[in-house]
């Protein structure tokens, strides 16, 4: 069983990245982001409410994002096998919360991997995701809003798992599979893991 945080500011990567450890690993997929954007598609009470925090770019609060996590890591038979979360935690109130929701259910998180890009390269990225995607929340106004947000709320983490000696630092700009190889190599170190 292997926890992982995917960690980093809007646009670096961790999406493309998820993707890769999931089928490397074999672990479960819990993105918040896609949760509550499945939420808000269905207009549930629950859609409505994080609407209004997502579509001015501001952090839905941390009451809300335990209590939606708590509920998918019971509903999840495939979690109980590892998860990679992308998206959560973004406080260190959150950070506090999973670990006792892990340790509920007998786990620990096991690494934080933390993707670095140079902030002109990640509001690039979200613009040209916003053309592809049509994402709504992939406009300068917003991007400026979430990367302020990112580094007033969620950046304190980094220093907060950099102390729990689960934080591992990877460049996150550059070629993909790059990338995603150093996260391989960091994740088998830090672990102890041979896959």
């Amino acid at each position: 069983m292997l926890n992982i945080v995917l960690f980093g500011a809007p646009g670096s990567g961790k999406g493309t990245q998820s993707a890769k450890i999931i089928d490397r690993f074999g672990l479960h997929h819990i993105s918040t982001g896609e949760v509550l954007r499945d939420h808000i598609r269905r207009g549930t009470e629950l859609g409505k409410t994080a609407d209004e925090y997502i579509s001015k770019g501001q952090l839905i609060p941390d009451e809300l994002m335990i209590e939606i996590l708590d509920d998918v890591l019971d509903k999840e038979e495939a979690a109980k096998n590892g998860v990679v979360f992308d998206g959560f935690p973004r406080t260190i109130p959150q950070a506090e919360a999973l670990k006792k929701l892990l340790a509920k259910r007998g786990t620990e998180l096991h690494a934080v991997v933390g993707l670095e890009v140079p902030e002109d390269e990640l509001v690039e990225r979200m613009i040209a995701r916003g053309k592809e995607t049509g994402r709504a929340d992939d406009n300068i106004d917003t991007i400026k809003k979430r990367l302020d947000v990112y580094h007033n709320q969620t950046l304190p983490l980094r220093d907060f798992y950099i102390n729990e000696d689960k934080y591992l630092g990877i460049e996150g700009a550059g070629k993909v599979d790059d990338i995603f190889n150093d996260i391989v190599d960091q994740l088998l170190r830090k672990t102890g893991g041979d896959k």
